[in-house]
């Protein structure tokens, strides 16, 4: 494995710098350069990060300061530190999760409602669905077409039906190629399957069956859009779709609380 580019070295001493805005510690910089060459591919998901003594010496620093990036890096879910293991820190590239996590937290603290998150998931998946009919991507035509068979198996049992449809609603945004739309549907995905799951206990309670066969439907329908490269009809029905389907699934619980969900 190639080393991270050199150049980093002790920082400027204390007091340097007067206008009240603190110099990065070294061990930041060393951090910040690691962080580089795993964002642009040069240290892969799974690699080794050399041992400590070839680092310091790279880098001119002190296995203290060494120890402080890795701490960095480790708090961001970029290596993982295996403490007592002759392999040493190990990269690990993050998933949607990482900003999931804190996100939902955010979203309790600030007292957000389903209604907040369901009005911003009918403004993610539309567009969404619209770049993936637009992006005349066979692979991802037919990733989402794959999508529409766990849920289609699943209309007899309403607990797998509810991972499978709120799965189907993450990939559909994860398959229209924009990683900011993606993160954002990943960010509220707990939720969303969360609050499903509720609705089709409380759909399965009233004997009300038929709904998970409207929404297999409707899956199908807009394969069809987005396989056909129908941007704009695709957008179109599947903003009529969240709409019909919102009002089953929140059944009048707009103004529940999400820490009520996730808790």
């Amino acid at each position: 494995m190639a080393l991270p580019e050199s150049g980093t070295r002790r920082g400027p001493t204390a007091g340097a710098r007067s206008d009240g805005v603190r110099p990065p510690k070294t061990g930041e910089l060393v951090a910040r350069r690691l962080r580089r060459r795993i964002v642009e591919g040069s240290l892969a998901d799974g690699d080794y990060l050399p041992n400590e003594a070839t680092l310091m010496e790279h880098f001119g620093v002190s296995r203290p300061t060494l120890r402080e990036a890795f701490r960095v890096l480790e708090s961001e879910g970029l290596i993982e530190l295996r403490r007592g293991s002759r392999t040493g820190a190990r990269v690990t590239v993050p998933g949607p999760e990482v900003v999931a996590r804190p996100a939902g937290l955010l979203l309790q603290l600030g007292g957000a409602t389903l209604g907040d998150v369901y009005q911003a998931r009918s403004a993610i998946e539309p567009p969404a669905a619209r770049l993936l009919a637009l992006s005349a991507d066979e692979e991802r035509y037919a990733a989402l077409e794959a999508e529409v068979e766990p849920a289609r198996a699943a209309v007899a049992d309403y607990e797998r039906f509810a991972v499978a449809s709120a799965h189907f609603h993450l990939r559909l945004v994860e398959l229209s190629g924009n990683l900011t739309l993606a993160l954002m549907a990943g960010m509220v995905h707990e939720i969303i399957l969360r609050q499903t799951q509720a609705s089709v206990r409380a759909s399965e309670a009233d004997g009300e069956h038929d709904v998970y066969a409207r929404a297999v439907r409707a899956y199908e329908k807009l394969v069809k859009l987005v396989r056909a490269g129908d941007g704009p009809g695709a957008e179109r029905f599947w903003h009529k779709h969240l709409q019909a389907a919102d009002q089953l699934v929140l059944r009048d619980r707009e103004a529940t609380s999400v820490i009520d969900i996730l808790e």
